[in-house]
């Protein structure tokens, strides 16, 4: 079995639905460990999730572009 290197970070806002049938959420998560702790990202997620959920992302290099409303 592979060792995967996981970071932990916490989510502090749901910002917005998005996908095709509104199951990716746009999150704020704050980084609890690696060289970008307590930097605070913005990411997609798909699946339920709320706030002070702990996900576990495998990279924190990139960050999602903000959802815009029409």
């Amino acid at each position: 079995m592979a060792v995967i290197d996981a970071i932990p970070v916490e989510i502090v806002d749901v910002r917005a639905k998005t996908g095709i049938h509104g199951e990716v959420y746009q999150v704020m998560c704050k980084i609890h460990a690696g060289k970008d702790k307590g930097r605070v990202i913005r990411r997609n997620v798909k699946g339920p999730v709320r706030k002070g959920d702990i996900i576990l992302l495998l990279e924190t290099e990139r960050e999602a572009k903000e959802i815009k409303a029409r």
